[in-house]
């Protein structure tokens, strides 16, 4: 199947291939595939190992295996779902992957994944003068900054303004001086969202993400551990590609939670 995931609008959120019987397939046949379709992530879906699972799944960008992602959770969910699977536990399903049992609440017609637990440490001075003479942001912009591990490692900074964070030319991110940035800025009250993201990845072959779950999983923790953020949240991302991506951010308890919807685009079969 191939997905839409994290906007309201079909083709305005972000792609995602899914191979909903993965099991059987070689490692070299997946990133093969994955490098085949070209998009951000493909997944294959499995029997899991983990007898609390309730599948198992293997994500891989066109070049590499990777731990975690957001938009291929919430999509391949999607996917399993209206592919006939049935979970162990009514409105919650268990997804096993790189970092573990990942919970998705699906008892809406959002869905949203338990963002798992992310590593928060200060980011050295000479790194963030490396992005900031990158990226030409003037240090005075910047509120908070941190590098951020929930599986992916974001290097990121809270910028004033969400016109600030959307100001920013992605073309002068350059492969391999920088890692994946990630921006994020508060829109004005009134605003339809609370705030704009931005996800610059050079590593990824592309200058810009159009909508990231697992960065903005990392920022959500970053946010509550020290209270910036107290509530749900809506977040913006894609604007400046020209995409309509929304993440909804809540808080239940202790957990952070990150939702949003997911389209089913195309359904077929393929032949390896």
């Amino acid at each position: 199947m191939q997905c839409d995931v994290f906007s309201p609008l079909p083709t305005q959120g972000n792609g995602l291939a899914v191979v909903v019987d993965g099991d059987g397939l070689s490692d070299e046949q997946m990133q093969t595939f994955a490098a085949w379709t070209n998009l951000a992530e493909t997944t294959f879906m499995l029997a899991p190992g983990n007898l609390l699972a309730d599948y198992k799944l293997r994500i891989f960008s066109p070049a590499r295996e990777m731990l975690f992602a957001g938009h291929p959770t919430l999509g391949s969910c999607a996917a399993w779902l209206h592919s006939g699977g049935v979970s162990k536990e009514k409105n919650l399903v268990r997804q096993e992957c790189g970092v573990g049992i990942v919970d998705i609440d699906v008892s809406g017609s959002q869905y949203a994944f338990v963002a798992p637990p992310t590593k928060i440490e200060p980011m050295p001075e000479l790194q963030l003068d490396g992005i900031l003479n990158a990226l030409d942001i003037p240090v005075d912009s910047v509120l908070h900054k941190a590098v951020l591990d929930n599986g992916p490692v974001w290097q990121v900074l809270q910028l004033e303004t969400a016109e600030q964070v959307l100001a920013v030319d992605s073309s002068r991110v350059k492969w391999p001086e920088n890692r994946s940035i990630g921006l994020i800025g508060a829109h004005d009250s009134g605003h339809e969202c609370d705030y704009e993201v931005r996800m610059l990845a050079p590593s990824s072959g592309m200058s810009e993400d159009p909508i990231t779950g697992s960065l903005n999983a990392a920022l959500a923790h970053w946010l509550t551990s020290d209270g910036r953020i107290t509530s749900a949240v809506t977040i913006a991302q894609g604007t400046q590609i020209n995409r309509h991506g929304r993440v909804a951010v809540q808080l239940r308890g202790n957990d952070v939670l990150i939702g949003g919807d997911t389209h089913i685009i195309i359904e077929g079969s393929v032949s390896l």
